[in-house]
């Protein structure tokens, strides 16, 4: 059977493996093989730890400024684990320890004097379901601005709400209706309205766990449309079990498996000329 024949359609058939460490000079192992771009956040060494669980195994991975880096791996190999060290999330779960470094801008995001507050704001998160707050359209993305002080007043607070929404592609559909509850929108709505709630705040890095997972295909268009106009001017890593979307939304994408980062490249080069054997099994449907 040929190698190519359990790889999802849309996406291009491996071509062959390189060589283990065939890499540029002077190349990590987590970046990209083309062009050297800026780094906005940098991972190395790091190792998370539920109790006596590792849960991730010295990751070493780069994330390029104004691009998306898509995760992908089998369920339970650590993508997630990962995203959510990158604004400090696994703070919030009990018995869990993270070690290495993790950096924004060339800073140590786990540094003593790095407020978790404030880099949530810089590095804001999308869930996989669609949370938004018990409150009205307008206060779902009025509520960050607000405690981070970032609107002098009433008419400065409208104009952030309105330009949040219309990058998040919802204003033309709710500019009438921001009193109601943001839970009477449809789910794919809700996910745009925390995404709209995410950048209202003006982050730096937007992460996203799965976020068209609870979606239907024409919503699930909506956000994908959305991630690529959103990457101008913002960095976003989004985890993802799906192949086509990380093909169609990312520039570079990384694979996970059993808590380690296999390889990390741009996403053409992932799907067509993958380096690990490992990677051309998951993208082949081998296994996950």
């Amino acid at each position: 059977m040929s190698i190519t024949s359990g790889i999802p359609s849309g996406i291009p058939s491996p071509l062959k493996l390189r060589p283990r460490g065939d890499q540029r000079p002077g190349q990590h192992p987590g970046q990209q093989s083309g062009a050297v771009l800026p780094n906005k956040m940098t991972a190395r060494g790091v190792k998370v730890f539920y109790g006596a669980k590792q849960a991730l195994k010295g990751i070493d991975l780069d994330i390029h400024e104004s691009r998306v880096l898509a995760l992908i791996g089998p369920s339970g190999c650590g993508k997630s684990t990962f995203l959510r060290c990158l604004n400090r999330m696994n703070d919030t779960v009990e018995g869990c320890r993270v070690e290495g470094r993790i950096a924004l801008d060339g800073e140590d995001v786990y540094g003593k004097a790095v407020d978790a507050v404030q880099l949530r704001a810089r590095v804001g998160m999308v869930f996989q379901k669609p949370n938004p707050f018990p409150k009205s359209i307008y206060d779902n993305i009025a509520y960050g601005p607000r405690i981070h002080g970032l609107a002098s007043g009433r008419d400065e607070l409208d104009e952030v709400v309105q330009s949040s929404l219309k990058r998040a592609g919802l204003w033309g559909e709710v500019k009438d209706r921001l009193r109601e509850p943001g839970t009477s929108l449809s789910g794919g709505q809700q996910q745009r309205l925390c995404i709209a709630r995410a950048i209202a705040v003006s982050p730096e890095v937007i992460l996203m766990d799965e976020p068209c997972s609870a979606l239907d295909p024409i919503a699930t268009a909506h956000i994908e449309e959305l991630i690529d106009e959103l990457r101008a001017n913002y960095t976003i890593v989004i985890v993802t079990h799906n192949m086509q979307q990380a093909a169609r939304v990312s520039q570079r994408t990384a694979f996970f498996h059993l808590g380690e980062m296999v390889e990390c490249d741009d996403t053409e080069e992932i799907f067509t000329n993958p380096r690990d054997e490992r990677t051309q099994g998951y993208i082949t449907g081998r296994y996950g």
